[in-house]
C-alpha cells in the first residue's frame, strides 16, 4: 500500500516542485510564455510561498514528491479573495485522491487564513482539471481577476467559502 504525506513545503523542494510544473506544461502541450512555466518565481515557491497568507502544500507518494497546490495572495485581487495556485500533480499520481486531497486542504486553508472566495486561472489544456474544479464548486468567470503576470490562461474561476464550516 502506497504511503501517502501532504506537508508544507519546504526548501529543499524547489528544484523538483519547478520540475513537476514543467513536466506537467510539457505532456499537455500547454503554453510555456505568460504562464507559470515561464514564471521565474516558479524556481523558489519555498520563497515565494513564505508570504503572510499563503501556503504550498506538497504531496508525497512513497518519498517521492508528487503533487503540489497552494493558496496565494496574487496582487490585485478583491478584498477577501485569494489564489489556488501552482496545482500540479505527477502522472503517476493522477486518479489517486492525491489532487482533491491537496486542493480541499488548501481550500480549507483559506477558509483558516479568512478568505471568502478562491479563485483560480488555468488553460484548455487542462480540461480535466478544470472539470475537477467545477465539481467542487468553482464557476467560470468572464475575466481575469488580479495580476498574476500569466496571461496565457484563458480559464478563471472562482469558489465562495461561505460554505464551509
Amino acid at each position: 500500500m502506497e504511503k501517502t504525506v501532504i506537508r508544507k513545503v519546504e526548501e529543499s523542494d524547489n528544484e523538483a516542485l519547478a520540475e513537476l510544473i514543467r513536466d506537467t506544461f510539457t505532456e499537455f502541450d500547454a503554453p510555456k510564455a505568460g504562464t507559470v512555466y515561464s514564471d521565474p518565481t516558479t524556481f523558489d515557491l519555498y520563497s515565494l510561498f513564505r508570504r503572510k497568507n499563503s501556503v504550498l502544500w506538497v504531496g508525497e507518494i512513497d518519498g517521492v514528491i508528487s503533487g503540489c497546490c497552494g493558496i496565494y495572495p496574487t496582487e490585485g485581487l478583491p478584498e477577501g479573495c485569494a489564489e489556488l495556485a501552482k496545482f500540479y500533480l505527477r502522472p503517476t499520481a493522477r486518479g489517486k485522491g492525491l489532487g482533491k486531497s491537496l486542493m480541499m486542504k488548501s481550500i480549507a486553508s483559506a477558509k483558516e487564513m479568512g478568505y471568502e472566495n478562491v479563485y483560480l486561472e488555468s488553460l484548455p489544456e487542462f480540461s480535466k482539471a478544470v472539470k475537477m474544479y467545477e465539481h467542487s464548486g468553482f464557476r467560470l468567470l468572464e475575466q481575469p481577476l488580479g495580476n498574476s503576470g500569466h496571461d496565457s490562461c484563458t480559464i478563471w474561476m472562482i469558489r465562495s467559502l461561505n460554505d464551509i464550516c
